[in-house]
């Protein structure tokens, strides 16, 4: 009779994806308090004045979405790449 580890598949706490994540956001919102300027940007050919803090926020949310993409795309081809082993092992 096998015995059964009962703590094996119940982990408690949280992950070092959790953690790094409330760092970079701790970290983030004390850049956004400690910067609170006014700042011009130049794209193209528009000219605007944003505050510091709104301009970190808008790129830390850009960054974040592509990363979540590039992750979103990375997995959707690992999901294709197992179908078409199994395909091929089927075959």
């Amino acid at each position: 009779m096998a015995q059964q580890n009962p703590g094996k598949g119940s982990r408690s706490g949280i992950g070092g994806g959790a953690i790094a994540t409330i760092v970079g956001v701790a970290l983030l919102i004390i850049f956004i308090v400690q910067n609170t300027e006014k700042i011009r940007l130049h794209f193209l050919v528009w000219h605007f004045t944003w505050s510091l803090w709104l301009y970190t926020i808008v790129i830390a949310v850009f960054g974040a979405l592509v990363w979540l993409g590039l992750g979103v795309m990375r997995r959707h081809r690992r999901r294709q790449r197992r179908r078409q082993d199994r395909r091929d092992g089927i075959d």
